[in-house]
């Protein structure tokens, strides 16, 4: 069980590194656009997209890290009234319910993605950029998630946070 808690850190971590790298990629591609705009009077034509794919992925990937660091919105009005023990149980009540509802999404996600790949599905820009490409950060990044969620059942379950 720790084993898993521990990989779970480790992906989180990697997860965040990508989803910031990412982010950063966006920014250079948007800076880029607008020097070549202002100075050269170019424009690069897949700048609109990409960070529009740049954000999506930095998005998912990033959700298990934001978790992992309590980053998601609680809303402890009712929490707040329970003693500790009572917060562990509803913790893991709202935990697993939660995470039966992602492993749901992320088994969608992968269905999204194989039928954008199955039917050769490509962006209607320039660019042309196929579509289970900029697909993959979503389920990627909904596995992180499902993961970080069932190590913070394992922890609350163990009493270990």
């Amino acid at each position: 069980m720790k084993f898993i808690c521990r990989l779970s850190d480790k992906l989180q971590i990697f997860g965040a590194y990508l989803s910031s790298f990412l982010f950063m990629a966006l920014t250079i591609l948007i800076m880029t656009e607008i020097v070549l705009r202002s100075f050269f009077n170019v424009s690069t034509m897949i700048a609109d997209e990409y960070s529009g794919y740049f954000y999506l992925a930095s998005v998912f990937l990033g959700l298990g890290y934001t978790f992992k660091e309590d980053g998601h919105i609680r809303i402890n009005v009712l929490t707040s009234k329970f003693s500790k023990r009572g917060k562990r149980y509803i913790d893991i009540f709202a935990g697993s319910i939660t995470l039966v509802l992602l492993i749901f999404i992320f088994y969608r996600s992968i269905l999204l993605v194989h039928d954008s790949y199955s039917f050769d599905m490509v962006s209607e820009t320039v660019s042309e950029t196929p579509i289970y490409l900029t697909q993959l950060a979503m389920p990627l990044g909904l596995f992180l998630f499902c993961l970080a969620l069932l190590s913070f059942i394992l922890r609350r379950i163990t009493n270990d946070r």
